[in-house]
């Protein structure tokens, strides 16, 4: 319980120090490539001499990490570490990750389960494929939201107006050639995404790589949902649909076992 004290500021202080450490972080986590220090002086609009102090604080602190070269920086460990010792997380963990397993058992593919926080997916629990060659990306790990199959089912629960404005704010990314970057198009895929419950990614965010996901359309928290990755070359016709029907099926129990949770 916090408590007032003589030195204590009113409700109307506003941390300008808190306030710029946070504004960084927020550029960090929401761009879709790691950022220099020039890149986040133009982007945040601060001197120089404040962006590099507030870098080389938060690298004390874990909260930032930097490639070897030490040009580009990232979001370090303390950041997710926080997120994930909190209760709710913790729990989630233990109660999906049965049923994300169960998917991998089934089907020998890579499974992810992500929520939908502000415009990124992040990654909340993983069951890696168990062979040599397989997709991997640890808890933690966010990606783009108009990446893939995930990021489809996500924002095929969004009004489509909302997701018009967010396309236009930035543009359609093009990930590779099988990219889906004209509106219309994207906009139609979204329609056949909720018209049939899932979503396919045919190397559309990475070179020789598919997914299919589906969203768990929960009422409390974070939207969530889970997909499925495989190499190209293990991912065939017959196996997609495998996977759709596996991943329909599951995310059906994991839905109710979410529910009965709370």
């Amino acid at each position: 319980m916090l408590k007032k004290t003589s030195g204590a500021r009113g409700p109307g202080y506003k941390a300008p120090a808190v306030h710029k450490i946070f504004q960084l972080l927020r550029v960090v986590a929401e761009s879709s490539k790691m950022l220099g220090q020039t890149e986040l002086v133009q982007k945040l609009g601060y001197s120089k001499s404040t962006t590099h102090g507030l870098i080389h604080a938060l690298l004390r602190e874990d909260a930032l990490a930097q490639e070897p070269d030490g040009r580009r920086f990232y979001l370090g460990s303390a950041v997710t570490d926080l997120a994930f010792s909190n209760w709710n997380y913790l729990k989630m963990t233990e109660l999906t990750q049965p049923f994300i397993n169960e998917i991998r058992g089934q089907i020998g593919e890579t499974v992810f389960l992500g929520g939908l926080i502000r415009k990124r997916v992040l990654i909340m629990t993983t069951a890696e494929a168990e062979v040599p060659i397989k997709i991997s990306a640890p808890a933690g790990t966010t990606i783009p939201l108009f990446a893939g199959a995930v990021g489809k089912v996500f924002l095929a629960g969004i009004r489509t107006d909302q997701v018009i404005q967010m396309i236009r704010e930035k543009g359609l990314p093009r990930y590779t050639p099988r990219t889906i970057f004209d509106e219309g198009e994207y906009l139609a895929e979204l329609d056949r995404v909720r018209s049939q419950g899932y979503a396919i990614d045919d190397e559309e965010y990475i070179p020789g790589i598919k997914a299919v996901a589906v969203a768990l359309d929960n009422r409390k928290g974070p939207s969530l949902a889970v997909w499925v990755v495989g190499l190209s070359n293990t991912m065939g016709s017959t196996k997609i649909q495998q996977v759709i029907d596996v991943i329909l099926n599951t995310t059906k129990k994991l839905r109710l076992a979410l529910e009965d949770s709370r």
